[in-house]
């Protein structure tokens, strides 16, 4: 299992919401590049960045924040949050970032995203950030009646690296993952499936790799000291071994 540790960024800081909630902002570095450097040294070898500004305005804040960390860092970098055109793809694939969650826009132009997803095949994931099952978009602003297992059955056979799976409820909230629902969603796909959102011990983490969850995101937890990333960090390990 791939271990994802998160850097959410909003006004060139790190921050992290509960459950999508801007008005519930906790600001845990003033200089993510500084985070980024401290989760490579303690053994990361990929980060899972989010755009707050850019998901929820459309536009970013964050740019030199996301510049620095990539000057910074020789690892694998993924982001989400605004990635809302081709243009944007570009400019952002440009900066050197390795692989980019696109959410809003899939759900809401899947023709758009599957003619996104084969013109840059291997460089989209799709993000379904879900609420008691049901896709929520616009920075989880708004919630759709349709079911992210169905709409994510039906992007499966694009050339996409993988889905990240949110599960909005559980974000932020340091109460557990949502481990059966993102089996459900894994078993019902043939793309890999990076889980998110709940994590608040090292018992939630060995409960993902074994329900062998293609990757976890680390967020919240790991700022907060519940969860050292060097010891996660060893399910990763196993898995590779």
């Amino acid at each position: 299992m791939e271990i994802w540790p998160a850097i959410d960024l909003r006004g060139g800081k790190c921050v992290r919401l509960r459950q999508g909630d801007y008005a519930q902002e906790t600001v845990f570095g003033e200089n993510p590049t500084e985070i980024a450097i401290r989760w490579v040294a303690e053994g990361a070898r990929r980060l899972h960045l989010v755009d707050l500004d850019a998901a929820r305005e459309g536009r970013s804040a964050n740019l030199d924040a996301i510049k620095g960390i990539r000057r910074a860092v020789p690892v694998t970098l993924q982001l989400g949050g605004g990635v809302r055109s081709e243009t944007i793809i570009r400019e952002l694939l440009d900066l050197g970032l390795d692989r980019l969650v696109i959410g809003t826009v899939a759900i809401k132009s899947p023709d758009w995203f599957r003619s996104m997803a084969q013109k840059f095949p291997g460089k989209l994931l799709l993000g379904l950030d879900a609420r008691e099952g049901r896709l929520a978009t616009d920075g989880w602003q708004q919630t759709s009646e349709q079911m992210a297992v169905d709409f994510a059955r039906g992007l499966q056979d694009e050339p996409i690296a993988g889905i990240v799976y949110t599960d909005i409820s559980r974000d932020g909230m340091m109460g557990g993952p949502n481990v059966e629902a993102a089996v459900v969603l894994q078993q019902s796909v043939k793309v890999p499936v990076i889980a998110s959102g709940g994590v608040a011990s090292l018992g939630d983490v060995r409960r993902l790799a074994e329900a062998r969850l293609d990757g976890c995101i680390i967020g919240r937890a790991l700022y907060e000291g519940c969860v050292s990333l060097r010891d996660a960090l060893r399910f990763e390990a196993d898995a590779a071994g």
